[in-house]
């Protein structure tokens, strides 16, 4: 038994009644051909199922039809229980399927990755690049940027580089938790913060303190980094430097999880002693015990807008510079 050749760019000049060139122009892009020609030639390649040499269409057309997710977390983060990278991959991933483009997931969450990323982005293997998060004022969006790369940002940078970013609504976000805690008569009300070389924790703690400020009632603040661990350990500093705390907003969902475990642990009842509200709205939140109240964001479709703004502006169009998704506060048992 033989296997069946694979069909060749000759066989498909054959069918289309063409020169082997003019396949070429046509795979490759070229609008210098007849209208009548390329749709005999497409006829011609479906009927054959001849596949193009992606490579050498590069070559041809100078792109590669690829985009670069870049995640400067390490690997360990990224694929944990938290759902906000795991979403945003997917809300990437859908977009670009629906464009018939191909998806290169990369870690930069050492400086050795950080420079891999460097060098194969700024060396054009990709159409695009995607940050899905970056720390403090990380320079690589701006650079790929003034090389023309077409860059969006999952976020403000913070180096104050003129990319296109999607984010969230995260100081109206928190700003709506804290005013219903104080509604349900909460008034020694912390918070775990996030990194503050991210602009989510930037913000989230921003929109705490202004709220607490137009309050009139006094900031307690602990810091974590959006994982349970650093969560569990605020929960405990805030409870030594306060132990009457009434009530915790918490700057992600697992840090909220770790902060209703540890409460538990010290004697402390939620919500009757201690209200809790996490940020994400993750999967689990409305199966904890209690269930948490938190504040909710479309995680998949971040990374579909962030997509979307990044093939758009490889086509040669315009972009919004910022694009704020919105949030809303979920109410359930924690407070």
């Amino acid at each position: 038994m033989t296997t069946a050749q694979r069909p060749t760019l000759e066989a498909v000049a054959r069918r289309a009644g063409v020169s082997r060139a003019t396949v070429s122009r046509v795979v490759n892009g070229s609008t210098t051909v007849a209208e009548s020609i390329r749709e005999a030639v497409r006829r011609a390649v479906e009927e054959l199922g001849y596949v193009p040499n992606l490579a050498a269409r590069s070559l041809v057309t100078q792109r590669t039809d690829s985009v670069a997710l870049v995640m400067p977390e390490e690997a360990t983060r990224v694929f944990s229980d938290d759902q906000v990278f795991p979403g945003i991959i997917r809300g990437v991933s859908q977009e670009l399927e629906a464009a018939d483009k191909q998806l290169v997931l990369m870690l930069a969450g050492s400086p050795a990755g950080h420079q891999r990323v460097e060098r194969y982005t700024t060396g054009r293997h990709v159409d695009g690049v995607l940050f899905a998060s970056l720390h403090g004022e990380d320079p690589l969006p701006g650079v790929l940027s003034r090389l023309g790369i077409p860059v969006v940002c999952a976020g403000r940078p913070l180096d104050g580089a003129e990319v296109p970013y999607v984010d969230v609504d995260n100081v109206g976000g928190v700003t709506r938790a804290v005013r219903h805690l104080i509604g349900n008569g909460r008034r020694r009300i912390a918070t775990i913060a996030g990194p503050q070389d991210m602009v989510a924790g930037i913000e989230r703690l921003a929109g705490y303190r202004e709220a607490m400020a137009a309050a009139g009632l006094p900031a307690r603040e602990a810091f974590g980094d959006f994982t349970r661990e650093s969560g569990a350990r605020a929960m405990r500093d805030l409870l030594a430097a306060d132990p009457d705390l009434d009530a915790v907003f918490a700057a992600s969902d697992l840090m909220a999880h770790a902060a209703l475990r540890t409460l538990r642990e010290a004697g402390r009842r939620v919500p009757a002693d201690v209200a809790v509200i996490g940020f994400d709205d993750i999967e689990t939140a409305a199966y904890t015990d209690p269930p948490l109240t938190t504040v909710r964001w479309d995680i998949v479709e971040l990374g579909r807008g962030m997509t979307r703004q990044l093939l758009r502006m490889a086509a040669g169009e315009d972009v919004e510079q910022e694009l704020i998704l919105p949030t809303n506060l979920i109410v359930r048992d924690s407070a």
